[in-house]
């Protein structure tokens, strides 16, 4: 099963915000700026976002180190694909 697109993106943003509050806590222990922890913060938040978007798009296409799916379960979900 694949995810869906606004799962990827949902996932995106959430994985971003925890990572660049660490990037921020790491520039910020080395070099006591707090403007360029928010710079260096900004810049790789979006830079990253995309990246890992594109990331996450690219290996949900890659069936290695999945298991196979019951059909039972792929039957439950095509009834139920007009719900989500």
């Amino acid at each position: 099963m694949h995810d869906k697109t606004s799962r990827t993106f949902l996932k995106t943003i959430s994985w971003r915000v925890v990572a660049t509050m660490t990037t921020m806590t790491i520039v910020f222990s080395f070099t006591k700026e707090l403007s360029l922890s928010f710079g260096i913060g900004a810049i790789e938040v979006f830079s990253k976002m995309l990246l890992y978007y594109f990331h996450e798009r690219v290996w949900n296409k890659v069936s290695w180190g999945r298991g196979l799916v019951p059909s039972s379960v792929i039957s439950e979900n095509t009834n139920n694909s007009d719900h989500n």
